[in-house]
């Protein structure tokens, strides 16, 4: 073969090659493009399930008033808000001095502590506490076992006293306990046990009197102690709120769950059984995480995760809102679309299809990147998805998913707190001009800064702006602990007498 035709030879193949390699290249900015028009529809189509306009939301305000009527008018099994008495007809006043201890009982760890309250001039003037883990074979033993421990606990805290510690003659110490455990409540100092959660597993204590339990067991211990506040996180957050400003009317947690608690009047539960707290005011647990409504914008990504949850069926509101489920949420939402339009490449993500891999820190983490090429966005992805080098148009789209999903969660809550300022009276421009505080705590209130100022432009936006103007959500830490010392103070069994 001469050299032309070795050298047309050379050509027709190179051509051919490069042909290819166009075509290659062509077929895949084609299917990139395609993958691309597939995830921006998926995008569009999560923006009108998950919307939240304004009508929506005072639809599911209005749902909420009128659960909190049922629930305060019927027995539990008429509404999905149970309503619970507190029995807490006293709140702090800021007038309330000596020594008061709390217990903190609400996981695997549990905190005492100590506060000295020296009215209205020291306010909390010193505050001690020390956190004690619970062994795990304590966790699903007998009650005695446990109750014994954490009375232990509270001895040798005791037992730390300084010499500034002074109670007068004859006096108990006193003790406010938060038990964050389904309780159905008897009085301020009593309530029985429901169920255990949180992986606590303790049969002999259900249907038994929880204050009744750690009674006996610090009278094992020889510790002069009386129980008298047994209250939740949500009641003590309310405590705390109302001791630093007089206008606060609820409490709302938002944080790895969600509640609500709210001070009513008296004449406004008919279920009471007729004798009406001499103050005309009761502290009422809505345990809210378990309200639902036809107006509420649940998904299907919604129903699949509440199916495959352990309570399905039970906790919707929860499951829409708090820090436990917004990740997983948004997890489900980027599996989809890894499965049906790539977005990942070619091969879905291992990791994404573990639940719960994806928290909501790592949401807020990324949805708070402000880098020009997000790179916040990127270090997550790989670092708990397994993820890497994905392009800036998919960091993108996981920011956008993450605002969506972030903020029909702080709409739907601003919706809540908005149905319980009407059920109040308080959603309108108040004659008076009276402030209305709502105590705020929880970490993904705390710490999701785009969650929560969209939470408050979403409940101005709900009042108007007149109306709004005498609002304010006001963070208040520590209630479950500094609440609940507090509302021992306020029940106490000293109170009328001489503080000297």
């Amino acid at each position: 073969m001469g050299k032309a035709a070795l050298y047309t030879t050379a050509a027709v193949c190179a051509a051919a090659t490069a042909g290819a390699v166009a075509l290659v290249v062509i077929r895949r900015r084609k299917a990139l493009a395609e993958r691309r028009a597939r995830a921006a529809s998926v995008i569009e189509e999560l923006e009108g399930i998950f919307s939240t306009p304004i009508e929506r939301l005072r639809l599911i305000a209005d749902e909420m008033v009128e659960e909190m009527h049922r629930g305060l008018t019927s027995d539990s099994s008429a509404s999905c808000l149970k309503m619970i008495l507190s029995y807490v007809d006293k709140l702090p006043t800021g007038d309330e001095k000596g020594w008061f201890y709390a217990l903190d009982l609400g996981g695997t760890n549990f905190r005492v502590i100590r506060v000295l309250l020296g009215g209205r001039e020291s306010r909390v003037a010193k505050q001690e506490y020390e956190e004690v883990s619970i062994p795990p074979h304590l966790m699903v033993g007998g009650s005695i076992e446990l109750f014994d421990f954490i009375a232990t606990a509270l001895a040798n805290f005791v037992a730390t006293e300084g010499e500034e510690f002074h109670l007068p003659e004859g006096r108990q110490r006193e003790l406010g306990f938060t038990f964050s455990f389904p309780v159905k409540q008897t009085s301020i100092s009593s309530g029985t046990l429901i169920k255990w959660t949180k992986g606590f597993s303790i049969e002999d204590t259900v249907g038994k009197d929880v204050v009744a339990e750690l009674t006996k067991a610090l009278e094992r211990q020889g510790l002069d102690m009386k129980v008298t506040a047994l209250v939740n996180d949500t009641i003590g957050t309310l405590a705390g709120g109302r001791y630093e400003d007089q206008g606060v009317v609820a409490a709302v947690i938002l944080g790895t769950g969600t509640n609500a608690a709210y001070v009513e009047h008296a004449h406004a539960i008919p279920k009471w059984d007729g004798l009406l707290p001499s103050s005309g005011e009761m502290v009422i647990n809505m345990e809210w995480g378990n309200f639902r409504s036809k107006d509420l914008p649940i998904t299907d990504y919604d129903r699949a995760l509440d199916f495959e949850s352990l309570n399905p069926g039970e906790q919707i509101y929860e499951k829409m809102i708090s820090g436990m489920y917004l990740g997983e949420v948004v997890r489900r939402v980027l599996l989809r679309i890894a499965q049906e339009a790539s977005l990942f490449g070619e091969v879905v993500p291992p990791r994404l299809e573990i639940p719960f891999i994806l928290r909501t820190p790592h949401m807020s983490a990324m949805h708070h990147d402000s880098s020009p090429d997000l790179r916040i966005v990127a270090a997550k992805l790989k670092e708990v998805l397994g993820i890497a080098n994905a392009p800036l148009q998919t960091r993108k789209m996981v920011m956008a998913i993450c605002d969506i999903v972030a903020k029909r969660g702080a709409r739907i809550s601003a919706a809540g707190i908005y149905g319980i300022l009407k059920k109040l009276g308080r959603h309108t421009v108040q004659t008076e001009k009276q402030k209305t505080v709502i105590a705020m705590d929880g970490g993904l209130y705390e710490h999701y800064s785009i969650f929560s100022e969209c939470l408050v432009d979403t409940l101005r936006e709900l009042l108007g702006e007149e109306a709004a103007s005498s609002v304010v959500i006001k963070l208040a830490n520590d209630g479950s602990g500094v609440g609940a010392a507090l509302l021992a103070a306020s029940h106490s069994q000293y109170l009328g007498f001489d503080e000297s």
